[in-house]
């Protein structure tokens, strides 16, 4: 028979005399007590059980110990809090604040945890659009895809005169075979191209794409969806999209120009482009030896590819000379003169659109939607989802809870690390749940105020 023994408690330097001992033996402790915070916007926008409606579940309603709504909820919360493995949900399963979030307090069954394990989950992470025999949960990409541009349109009080939306593509790294996976000379790697578009901090949309494919490939498509849903709930408002060189491509640009979309684009340079602007350079580069500091001009002209292009378009070349060299860059856009002059068009307009590729870094770094590892496109872009949602949900809990706070202008990894992860001592009781949080937290005046604001924003209008 076994010898049953305990590990021996771990022992530190003392203090004024005072032994120090360690051991994991707190009983219902988490690390996770700020995450009350979470619970409170998704009731504020009911995303969870909305983004569970896009799901279907066959399973026999007897035999459910974890309904699909729970599945995504834990999913989208353990995201948001840091834990990007399904592995993490053995034990995360057992956290007393994770089966708070979820509802549920206990399992029906003896052998289950309040939440689900790592099997459970993966089975809903690999959902088809249709249900078979072996996957018997099965999900509605398009309303999915629907569900996050809903949300960013109920976000606003009043239809805005004029939207910026920002698309870009960027690398996915994959690190084993999984289906779609190709090499990307300009990154360096296999992987991914999945395509973004924010308008400012919210996301609408997030698709996954194999990387053997040019930047704006579907682009043209993926906007007349998006537009088309925004413009049936704001017909006036107006619509500028904005994206590097990678998207200036006669496809999309004609869609705009057919469908009342602005567009400010990027454009690669070219001999004939940096021909137009060799004045500017030359004025730039004088001033730049005369000063010893960057300067540059700006030049608006007409301009068509050779035969590529349908029409002549307005460009803008910025001629600059900077550390001893040339460095002219150029744009290509439909707004006239009258509305915006050269140089605001590319300093105050365009430049700005650097700031997206903060988001991007926010939702793969933040949020793990990079963490593709599945072994089909369709399970990836169901994890690339559920990581956007996360991002969603932190950027509600910001615009609601947080404004006008030093977490205005957070990212979601710093709200995580200052809010979510909070230590606290969990007391069940008939009556109640009491989760006691430290009284040292230094931020626990704005977590007070977040909870307040989402407690008075449950149930009301955006």
């Amino acid at each position: 028979m076994p010898t049953e023994c305990s590990a021996p408690s771990l022992e530190f330097a003392a203090v004024e005399g005072r032994a120090v001992i360690a051991d994991f033996d707190g009983g219902a402790i988490t690390s996770d007590g700020g995450a009350l915070l979470l619970g409170a916007t998704d009731l504020a926008l009911g995303l969870v059980d909305r983004l569970a409606v896009c799901f279907r579940d066959q399973r026999r309603p007897e035999l459910i110990e974890h309904s699909v709504a729970r599945l995504v909820g834990q999913r989208v919360f353990a995201l948001a809090l840091g834990y990007e493995d399904l592995n993490d949900h053995d034990e995360l399963r057992h956290d007393p604040v994770m089966a708070v979030l979820a509802g549920k307090l206990t399992a029906r069954r003896s052998d289950c945890a309040p939440v689900a394990g790592k099997s459970t989950l993966n089975r809903l992470e690999l959902s088809r659009p249709v249900a078979t025999r072996y996957h018997k949960i099965s999900h509605d990409p398009t309303a999915i895809e629907n569900l996050f541009v809903t949300l960013f349109l109920e976000a606003h009080r009043t239809a805005p005169r004029q939207i910026i939306l920002d698309l870009d593509a960027t690398d996915d790294p994959l690190h084993g075979d999984q289906e779609g996976k190709f090499f990307h000379g300009y990154y360096g790697g296999y992987c991914y191209l999945p395509l973004y578009v924010f308008c400012g901090r919210p996301l609408i949309s997030a698709k996954l794409r194999r990387s053997n494919i040019d930047a704006s490939a579907g682009a043209a498509e993926e906007m007349a969806r998006l537009v088309a849903q925004i413009r049936a709930r704001w017909p006036r408002v107006r619509i500028l999209l904005r994206a590097d060189s990678g998207f200036a491509r006669e496809a999309l640009m004609a869609w705009c120009e057919d469908n009342k979309v602005d567009y400010l684009f990027g454009l690669a340079r070219n001999n004939r482009l940096v021909e137009e602007i060799a004045v500017e350079l030359l004025q730039a580069e004088d001033e730049a030896s005369r000063t010893g500091k960057p300067a540059r001009r700006f030049k608006d002209f007409r301009y068509a590819t050779l035969d590529s292009w349908s029409r002549r378009r307005r460009v803008v070349g910025k001629g600059e000379w900077t550390g001893g060299e040339a460095n002219p860059r150029f744009v290509v856009t439909s707004l006239t003169k009258a509305e915006a002059g050269a140089r605001f068009l590319y300093e105050q307009i365009y430049c700005a659109r650097g700031e997206m590729e903060n988001r991007i870094k926010e939702c793969q770094g933040d949020l793990f939607a990079d963490r593709t590892s599945s072994a089909t496109m369709r399970a990836n872009q169901l994890r690339l989802w559920l990581a956007s949602m996360a991002y969603v949900l932190i950027c509600a809990l910001r615009r609601i809870g947080l404004a006008h706070t030093r977490f205005a202008e957070a990212t979601c990894g710093t709200i995580r690390l200052k809010l979510f992860k909070i230590g606290a001592r969990v007391t069940t009781s008939v009556r109640r749940i009491k989760i006691a949080m430290p009284s040292a937290c230094p931020y626990a005046q704005e977590w007070r105020l977040a909870a307040a604001r989402l407690q008075r924003a449950r149930g009301s209008p955006a």
